[in-house]
This record gives structure tokens, C-alpha cells and sequence, in this order.
């Protein structure tokens, strides 16, 4: 493994200004250049933007180190090291995501789309028993209706919910 203090993320975070490493150089830019160049920037900017160079470097350091680790042998590694293989990729992380989004937007139109298939008041009535967690007593009581009546529309709506949701 790499020494730690030759590390990107070492070197500029242990200088004062923002430091750059290419392959034949390293360029440290301080903030007396900074405000040279940036006449209508501050030193505020500056610490601002050394502080987004050491995230970053700190970001890709440990990514690096991650990606390492994949490249390992599990047999080599104890019980413990083996945790690291747990955290999925950011690729990984960002499909399931969309997935995850595309998922709901699709549940949310299914909802919306079987809502729109009751009527007033057996929507009414599904809401105040599933959202609110109403009793068909309370809601019987709330309406001035029959409970009996509650418990049908309430069996009326699932059906046409069910319909609506087997179509997909």
C-alpha cells in the first residue's frame, strides 16, 4: 500500500493552498495567487474552494481505496474487512435509485388511477379506513350511516381497486 503522506489527499490537505499533482508536476496554488488572479474574489472565496479541493481529493482517495479493496481476495481478509464489500458502487446506487423512482411514480399513478375508479363516497370512506386507520363504527358514527353500509362500500372499493390493479 501507499504511503499516506504521499497521497493526493495528504498533500493538499496538509498545505495551505490548493495543490494540483500531475504526472511530471505539482502546482500549489496559494492564496496570495489566488486573489492575483481573482482581483474581485476574497479570501473567504478561497478558503471555500480549498475546502471543496480537500473534499474531493478526500472523495477520490477513498474511493480509490474501496476499489482496492474489491481487488482483494476474500480469503485473505478477516471477518470484519470483509464489511467493506457490503457498499455498493455509485453506478450501483444511482440505477437502483432511478428504479426505485420509476417504481413509485408507477405505484403513484396505479393509486391515482384507482382512486379516480371509486366514487365520492367510497373513496371518502377507503381513505378515512386505510389513511386514518378509522373503525367502519367510527366512520359509521362520523357519517350519521349505517356500519353494515360502511362495510359494504368499504368491499365495494377494494373490488374495484383489485380490478384496476390486476389490469396494471
Amino acid at each position: 500500500m501507499r504511503n499516506y503522506r504521499d497521497s493526493d489527499y495528504a498533500v493538499n490537505k496538509n498545505a495551505k493552498g490548493i495543490v494540483y499533482r500531475f504526472a511530471d508536476q505539482t502546482v500549489e496554488i496559494t492564496l496570495k495567487d489566488y486573489l492575483r488572479e481573482n482581483p474581485t474574489k476574497t479570501a473567504a472565496d478561497f478558503e471555500a474552494l480549498k475546502a471543496m479541493s480537500d473534499e474531493d481529493y478526500y472523495e477520490t482517495d477513498r474511493s480509490g481505496y474501496r476499489q482496492t479493496w474489491k481487488n482483494t481476495s476474500f480469503n485473505t481478509l478477516d471477518e470484519d474487512e470483509t464489511v467493506i464489500f457490503a457498499v455498493p458502487s455509485v453506478e450501483d446506487t444511482v440505477i437502483e435509485q432511478d428504479e426505485a423512482e420509476a417504481a413509485f411514480a408507477k405505484r403513484q399513478s396505479l393509486v391515482a388511477r384507482a382512486l379516480d375508479k371509486l366514487t365520492e363516497i367510497q373513496r371518502r370512506r377507503y381513505l378515512l379506513y386505510h389513511v386514518k386507520g378509522l373503525s367502519t363504527w367510527q366512520i359509521a358514527e362520523h357519517e350519521g350511516a349505517n356500519q353494515k353500509s360502511i362495510h359494504e362500500s368499504l368491499q365495494a372499493a377494494e373490488k374495484k381497486i383489485k380490478k384496476v390493479l390486476s389490469e396494471g
